[in-house]
């Protein structure tokens, strides 16, 4: 009988439970099919009546939009587009000057840039992209961005996030 060498017996085993570890990325949500987790998730079944959403590694690319074809009109900003979309949706309780509904004291959506040590919607509009439009796990009870607000999120980021559209007529935005 032959002996495997102990480096190679731990590499099998190391090996063999990582390909079986699921990293859930946060608190699994409950579903019935993929359709109902984000993108980068998709639904297991832990049990015979219970299925979650877990993470996909490595998570697949966003396919939500381009951002940047020449045919989509002009390109979204902070003060005309993005900015309406994140008081309606983020700032109310959550990510303004009152920040109870999430905690998260580090950065604000219903400032456009980063003032002291708080990030602004700017700094974090990978963040936007992640969380609103991939994940869709933003707000945390919806509602979520629509189609048409995810494309305008995503041409703004794409475009590299521009604060505010260029005057025509010489005068300040």
């Amino acid at each position: 009988m032959r002996v495997l060498k102990p480096w190679l017996l731990v590499s099998v085993v190391v090996g063999g439970v990582g390909c079986l570890v699921a990293e859930s990325g946060g608190t699994a949500s409950p579903c019935t099919a993929d359709s109902d987790c984000p993108s980068t998730h998709r639904c297991v079944a832990m049990s015979a009546e219970a299925s979650v959403c877990e993470l996909v590694y490595p998570p697949p690319v966003s396919s939500a939009g381009d951002g940047g074809t020449p045919d989509a009109g002009p390109v979204p900003t902070w003060c005309t587009d993005v900015q309406p979309l994140m008081n309606r949706n983020c700032v109310s309780s959550c990510h303004g000057e009152v920040t109870s509904g999430s905690g998260k004291t580090g950065f604000r959506l219903d400032r456009y840039a980063t003032a002291g040590a708080v990030a602004g919607a700017k700094d974090m509009a990978e963040r936007i992209k992640v969380r609103g439009v991939e994940q869709r796990s933003m707000p945390p009870s919806g509602p979520y961005f629509t189609a048409a607000e995810q494309t305008v999120l995503l041409r703004w980021i794409a475009a590299g996030a521009p604060e505010c559209a260029a005057p025509t007529d010489g005068g300040t935005p």
